[in-house]
């Protein structure tokens, strides 16, 4: 790249950079569901393949002061906002050198020093974010809490309660619904009522919007604008993000012959929505980057994988006698 002086080549560096932290979070959860089957990870995995351009989008948005709340699906989240690959690893197959300890397993995914925590309640973790936007207010803070979550959320009391609690606080919440359009196996036709999500929050007075959370830029933007907005304490924001799973609710494999969903669907997701495909054959059409650079990230980050993956098999087990250490 020419030089890092103009719009223009800073635009065009953003859309590299997030397009191998896109490619990075898919090489690294199909290389587990690649070692999945082998039995050496026992926890539960929620892929978040398909979805990665709202964590990419957001997080590149946030300060390391600002904080992430994510859902059981929160692989995408941890990795976006910088957790240690090493330790995520490590954390899968068990191990004491993981994230916690070897303890919980991929639905738990923290970095609390890169602010980011996760739990695998459905909406768990919105009042926790609403708490700690509560706690900035309170210490005249400028920072930013962002709560990711699912569509099933919002048949929680707990998702409606914080966005009460928040609007009425004017709290700095930035709450991102992923939108994938199932709950596990159930679609969301026969689950919420035939009135978009963005819609019925917009009734409690925050601004609300509805994109493509597939289009990585479109998510930047559109994030860029509300966490300004949050930042002058013109209070919370909800941004509902349109997407796909490609996978299985939980678990490495395809669910082509699932009745809940046509394979045709999924395939044609994959092939036309895919945020990694997308946004790749964008900057290949615009000559932002060349095949040979997109050949170079992939060995770079297959190398670093392949890193992390050694470091997760020869470390430690956890020890029997610290059993109930960090139980509460």
């Amino acid at each position: 790249m020419a030089g890092k002086h103009s719009g223009t080549d800073k635009r065009a560096k953003l859309r590299i950079d997030m397009l191998r932290e896109i490619m990075r979070i898919r090489m690294i959860e199909e290389r587990i569901a690649d070692i999945y089957p082998r039995g050496e990870m026992r926890t539960p995995t929620h892929f978040s393949i398909g979805q990665e351009a709202i964590s990419v989008g957001v997080c590149s948005r946030l300060k390391d002061s600002d904080s992430v709340f994510a859902s059981h699906r929160c692989h995408a989240a941890y990795l976006a906002r910088g957790g240690d690959l090493k330790a995520m690893l490590a954390e899968l197959f068990g191990r004491a050198t993981g994230v916690c300890k070897g303890r919980s397993g991929s639905a738990h995914l923290a970095s609390p020093e890169r602010n980011m925590y996760s739990a695998p309640i459905v909406g768990a973790m919105i009042p926790v974010a609403v708490g700690a936007a509560l706690s900035y207010a309170m210490d005249n803070k400028k920072n930013v809490a962002a709560a990711f979550f699912g569509d099933a959320a919002p048949e929680e009391g707990a998702f409606f309660e914080s966005i009460n609690f928040a609007v009425v606080k004017r709290l700095p919440v930035l709450f991102v619904c992923e939108n994938n359009l199932f709950s596990t196996h159930t679609h969301l036709r026969y689950r919420q009522p035939d009135i978009p999500i963005y819609k019925r929050v917009k009734a409690f007075g925050l601004p609300a919007a509805k994109i493509d959370g597939n289009d990585a830029l479109k998510v930047y933007d559109t994030a860029g604008v509300f966490i300004d907005s949050i930042r002058k304490g013109q209070g919370p924001v909800f941004l509902e993000c349109m997407t796909y799973r490609f996978r299985e609710h939980v678990g490495p494999n395809y669910d082509f012959e699932n009745p809940y969903r046509r394979r045709a669907e999924v395939e044609y997701m994959m092939s036309r929505r895919c945020p990694l495909q997308r946004l790749k054959r964008q900057l290949l059409k615009d000559a932002t980057i060349s095949d040979k650079d997109i050949e170079s990230m992939q060995r770079k980050i297959g190398k670093e994988i392949d890193a992390a993956v050694r470091y997760a098999r020869v470390s430690p087990w956890p020890s029997r006698k610290d059993l109930l250490k960090d139980v509460y």
